[in-house]
C-alpha cells in the first residue's frame, strides 16, 4: 500500500502540470547531455539513458540528485516496459516521496539506505531555529556578510559556474554531480528556481540555489568563496533562507553529507544536523530489467561479487 499523505497533494498536483523543480521535464532536460531522457509515462518521472562504457550496451539512471514521479504506484509497469536494451535502472528516491520501503523492496532488487537528508521545519519559529552555536555564527556572519534575492537567475549563469567551480576543484567533483555550464543555464532558467546571493562589501561571495516544489524547499546546490567561508556565508545564507521561504512551505531539505556511506559523522552533516528538527531517509534502488545482459556483463569484468549497483559501473563516483 503506498503512502496516501502529505505528498499525496503532490501527485495530484503534477496530474494537473508537468511537475516542478526535480519533478519536470525541463529539469530532466538539463541533465540531457548526461544520458537521453526516458519518459515513464505511467508513473510521469523520468530516467537518463546512458551508454555502458566499453559496450553497445545501455542501462538507465534516474536524474541527479534525485528521482521524482507523480505516482510511484504506476513505477514498476513502466520499469517492465522498458526495452531490453536497457540493462539496470538505478535511482536515489525523493525523500517525500508517497511510497513505504516495503513498496521499494516489491519494484527493485536492491534497496539500500542512502543517506539521511536533514530536514527544517520552517514553521518553526526563527529564533529557535538550529542549535545556539549556529544562531549564533548567523548573527556574526550578517554583521559583514549581506545576503539578498536574485533578481535575474538566468543572468547569473557565469558567476554562478565560476563559484561552483571552485566548489569543484576543492573537492574533485566530476561527472553528472559537477553538472555544466549548459545544465546551469537551463536550471537558472526554469521560473521556480529560487536564487540567494551572499556578498561581503559588495563582492559576491556565495549563493544557493533552491527549488520549491508544493509544501517542500529543495536547497539545489550551494557554493561559496574564500572569504565566504571567512566571513560564515553559509550560515547567513541559510538563517535568510529560512525566514524567506517560512511563507511558502513548511519544511526545507538541506539534502545528506557527504560521501555514500551515510555515517552522518563527515562535516558537512554535522553542520546540517544543527539546523534541522528531523531526518528523511533516502533509498538507492537498483533494477535488473535483462538478467542475462547483466550477468554476462558483470562475469566479462570479474564482477560478480561485488555489492556495488550495477556490478559493472564499480567505482564510477569514487
Amino acid at each position: 500500500m503506498f503512502k496516501n499523505n502529505l505528498t499525496s497533494k503532490r501527485n495530484v498536483a503534477a496530474s494537473d502540470s508537468e511537475g516542478e523543480g526535480y519533478a519536470s521535464r525541463a529539469y530532466a532536460e538539463s541533465l540531457s547531455e548526461f544520458g537521453e531522457l526516458i519518459h515513464l509515462p505511467l508513473s510521469n518521472g523520468y530516467l537518463l539513458k546512458r551508454e555502458i562504457p566499453g559496450t553497445q550496451e545501455f542501462d538507465a539512471m534516474g536524474c541527479y540528485p534525485l528521482f521524482f514521479c507523480e505516482d510511484w504506484s504506476r513505477l514498476d509497469e513502466d520499469l517492465s516496459n522498458l526495452p531490453d536494451e536497457i540493462v539496470s535502472v538505478s535511482i536515489v528516491g525523493d525523500p517525500f516521496g508517497a511510497y513505504w520501503e516495503e513498496d521499494l523492496n516489491a519494484c527493485f532488487d536492491v534497496v539500500n539506505p542512502f543517506k539521511e537528508h536533514f530536514i527544517v521545519d520552517l514553521k518553526t519559529p526563527m529564533e529557535e531555529i538550529g542549535i545556539r552555536h549556529h544562531r549564533k555564527e548567523a548573527r556574526k556572519s550578517f554583521k559583514k556578510v549581506r545576503v539578498e534575492v536574485c533578481k535575474d537567475p538566468e543572468g547569473f549563469v557565469d558567476l554562478w559556474s565560476e563559484l561552483y567551480g571552485n566548489l569543484q576543484i576543492r573537492h574533485n567533483i566530476q561527472g553528472i554531480r559537477a553538472f555544466s555550464r549548459t545544465a546551469f543555464r537551463q536550471q537558472l532558467g526554469m521560473p521556480e528556481m529560487i536564487v540567494h546571493q551572499a556578498f561581503y562589501e559588495n563582492e559576491l561571495v556565495g549563493a544557493q540555489l533552491y527549488f520549491v516544489q508544493d509544501d517542500v524547499v529543495h536547497c539545489h546546490l550551494g557554493a561559496v568563496t574564500d572569504q565566504g567561508y571567512k566571513h560564515g556565508a553559509f550560515y547567513a545564507m541559510d538563517s535568510f533562507s529560512y525566514d524567506y521561504f517560512s511563507e511558502r512551505a513548511s519544511r526545507l531539505d538541506l539534502g545528506g553529507g557527504i560521501g555514500f556511506s551515510g555515517s552522518g559523522e563527515d562535516g558537512l552533516s554535522l553542520y546540517k544536523k544543527g539546523w534541522s528538527a528531523e531526518t528523511h531517509p533516502v533509498y538507492f534502488c537498483g533494477r535488473i530489467t535483462n538478467a542475462d545482459r547483466y550477468r554476462a556483463l558483470t562475469a566479462d569484468r570479474r564482477q560478480e561479487h561485488t555489492h556495488y549497483f550495477p556490478a559493472y559501473r564499480a567505482g564510477e563516483f569514487s
